[in-house]
């Protein structure tokens, strides 16, 4: 099923969850009130390097893992700052590299292997390096049916897809200008690269029409 808004065509929240387990980019958009602007999402633990390098060349480069307050907890990660002033109260955390296997921590190799390091449950507060050039986000409890931000929706797909709740997303960005990608620019995009496009309110309604409760996390 494809969701139709103007000359925009938004792809299934189904159709992007099968593609999210497999691997693949989804991006999402947000309400044109908010934020107006379209994410490339991954999950942590699937992304490579090649694609993190598609990620870095394509979006602002300001690379974020939203994660799961549990998650972030046993890293020992707290927040950047008590006091958020942010726009949108993103809720960044210390930044991070891993700590083996990486040299500067801002090549794509680099960044691609922190992120899945954060994902993977074996790893622990000692194996990343603080600052480093990864950001988490904290996720807020609840996900989109509490906060309709990128954070929330990118961990959102992860748990729908069965995949440990952590995620990579980036805001895509115009070549030509550096400007942010609205609504018509993520879907020619998407079209291009074969992404699915969805929004994160088509996120919030799916999860109320199939009872998707996470509990506390």
């Amino acid at each position: 099923m494809v969701q139709e808004n103007s000359s925009v065509r938004f792809d299934s929240i189904e159709d992007a969850i099968k593609d999210f387990a497999e691997g693949k980019f989804v991006i999402a958009v947000d309400n044109e009130d908010r934020e107006n602007e379209g994410d490339l999402i991954i999950a942590a633990e699937k992304v490579t390097t090649e694609q993190m390098a598609f990620l870095i060349r394509h979006s602002s480069g300001y690379v974020c893992v939203p994660t799961a307050p549990s998650r972030l907890e046993e890293l020992n990660l707290p927040l950047m700052v008590p006091d958020n002033q942010e726009l949108m109260k993103t809720a960044y955390t210390i930044s991070v590299d891993y700590a083996h296997g990486t040299t500067t921590g801002i090549s794509a190799h680099d960044r691609a292997l922190t992120a899945r390091s954060l994902a993977d449950p074996t790893k622990t507060a000692k194996d990343f390096n603080r600052p480093g050039h990864i950001l988490p986000l904290r996720y807020t409890k609840g996900g989109v049916l509490r906060r309709t931000g990128h954070t929330e929706a990118s961990v959102d797909l992860c748990k729908l897809a069965g995949l440990q709740p952590v995620a990579v997303i980036c805001e895509l960005v115009n070549d030509k200008d550096g400007s942010m990608s609205r609504r018509d620019d993520c879907y020619a995009f998407a079209k291009k690269h074969d992404i699915k496009l969805v929004t994160i309110a088509d996120l919030v309604k799916y999860r109320e029409e199939h009872g998707q409760d996470f509990g506390d996390e």
